[in-house]
Parts: structure tokens; sequence; C-alpha cells
């Protein structure tokens, strides 16, 4: 399965047969005789941005007075907090959310703040909820029969290799990332290469991808990332009409 990490979540899953979801899409895939189970989450990298225009202004000053990129010092703040948050939660649904809740009407949540919260806590608490939706999803697959073989994860995201362990931590998988991982446009050129005949198969293309990071779960950090996720899960449950209310007042 492929994991994007860009403005949004995409999970492509390939599959031999075509497989009918109830929470997520399906659709033929590239080559004869194979298919695809697909997801999305509404809001990935956005999230990241979002806080760095809106409480980030620090790194930004930072970064324009010649200092480090500003997303790779946001990923170092993100390190003074711990896993967990220091008991902050939060709900990932900014733009609503595609898979497996399909809820355009879904809000963000910032869950169980107090005085003791800094910034680091509430940067931590959203690459953590992301992290929480790909569990929800990953989770969702395997209960409608899909789990992947391997993942690989792909896109700007993948360039904070903390925010990849916390994926990892929270969803008990292992994040292997390619040496080149922009993306589509380098699927596109591959594709371009086979219709010239300068490949012969889709098979070729493993000649290409080589792996410059595996990422496996940290035990240590499973149990406080587990009670979370089941708060996370519950309190979309709970808030969820309060949600749909507030919506259509917006509207």
């Amino acid at each position: 399965m492929m994991i994007m990490f860009g403005s949004t979540i995409f999970f492509i899953q390939k599959t031999e047969k075509l497989i009918r979801p109830k929470h997520f899409w399906a659709s033929n895939f590239m080559s004869e005789g194979t298919y695809a189970f697909l997801g999305g989450m509404s809001a990935a990298g956005s999230l990241t941005r979002w806080f760095l225009n809106e409480f980030g202004w620090p790194e930004k000053q930072a970064e324009e007075a010649g200092g480090p990129n500003a997303y790779a010092a946001l990923a170092e703040l993100a390190k003074k907090s711990v896993p967990g948050a220091n008991g902050l939660i939060a709900l990932p649904y900014f733009e609503g959310e595609r898979t497996p809740l399909n809820d355009p009407k879904a809000q963000g949540v910032l869950f169980g703040l107090s005085l003791k919260h800094t910034r680091a806590d509430i940067y931590r608490a959203i690459l953590e909820s992301v992290a929480f939706g790909i569990r929800h999803n990953v989770d969702g697959m395997r209960a409608e029969g899909v789990e992947a073989k391997r993942i690989l994860a792909v896109g700007g995201g993948t360039k904070n290799l903390g925010w990849m362990q916390i994926v990892a931590d929270v969803a008990g998988i292992s994040m292997n990332i390619p040496a080149q991982n922009i993306g589509a446009s380098y699927g596109d050129a591959f594709m371009a290469g086979l219709g010239i005949g300068v490949f012969k198969d889709y098979s070729d293309i493993s000649e290409w991808v080589t792996m410059k990071h595996i990422i496996e779960p940290q035990k240590e950090n499973k149990a406080v990332y587990d009670q979370n996720y089941e708060i996370y899960l519950d309190l979309y449950t709970a808030t969820q009409p309060l949600m749909h209310r507030l919506s259509d007042l917006k509207r």
C-alpha cells in the first residue's frame, strides 16, 4: 500500500480482485487484472501549514533571518512534547473527513487543553491526530479484508522523520520511505517510459524504487497511544451531532 503525505492523505492498496468496500473506494488499477482499494483523509500537510501560518511566527522569522527551514524547526518543536502530547488530543477534521467517516460536516477539535499546554504540545497533538486517522483507515481496511503486506510512504510529509515515527507507533505499522518520494510524477515518468518501450513491464519499477528509511514501531509508546486512540474515536462519536449543527450554522 502507498500512503501519500501531501496536503491531504491518500491510500492506494493494490489487490488481485475487485473488493467492494463499505467505507472506502475501489477501482481498476493500472495493469490488466489488478485492482485498487482506496482511501483518503481531508487534511494532513495542510494542518502543519495552518499551524505554521497562524502560530509559527518564531520559526518563520528565524528562517527569514537565515535560520533553519520553518517546517524542520517545527519538527524539532514537536520533540519538546512527549508521546500523547501531555494529554492533548486533536481531531484532524478541519475540512471534513473522507474515509472511513465519509463526513463532510466533521470539524477539527483540540480536546483536553489546560494552562500547562505549550505550542509544542499542540503541534504534536496535530501530528498525532493525523497518525490516529491513518490508524483508523488501516484498521478499517483490515476489517473489510484488506491488509497491506508492505506500506510505502511518499510525499513532502515524509521529510519529517519524527512524524513518520509517530505514525509507525500509533498505527503499529512499518513505514518504508523510498529514496525518491516525490509521488505521482515519478510514477508518471515510469509509465511514459513503459509506453515508449524503455521498460517491458510494470514490475520493472522495482529497479527504480530503493528504500532510504524503514521506520519500525516503538513498543514503549504503544500503551499511551492506544489509550488516546480510543478517546480519539469516542470523541468524534460524542461530538458528531454538535459538529453537524455547527457546520450547518456556518453555512
